[in-house]
């Protein structure tokens, strides 16, 4: 396995980081509002870098064409980012067994 950080990898964890500034230099916020807030703005840029190039038969964007077709891709990244989190099962769950 690689060392080497994708820019994926280094953007993720720019996120995080940012994250942890924020709440420590605002100690009394709630963490809810910075994780929406930075959501909001992954969202925000997501949508930003994701407009198709304009040409109908653009094989390349035809996945992200429309505004429901961006949506959808979306929400399946989304799943497929927290399926793969450490975060995504907790032990405070619901529907977690407790003895």
């Amino acid at each position: 396995m690689s060392d080497v950080k994708t820019v994926f990898d280094h953007a993720a964890d720019e996120v995080v980081k940012l994250g942890n500034r924020l709440a420590e230099a605002e100690p009394d916020a709630d963490l809810w509002d910075i994780a929406d807030g930075l959501l909001a703005g992954a969202v925000h840029y997501w949508l930003y870098a994701r407009q198709p190039c304009g040409r109908l038969d653009c094989e390349d964007c035809a996945p992200i064409a429309t505004a429901e077709l961006r949506l959808e891709e979306l929400k399946r990244l989304c799943e497929e980012f927290m399926r793969e989190s450490d975060y995504f099962h907790a032990p405070t769950d619901r529907d977690v067994g407790h003895a």
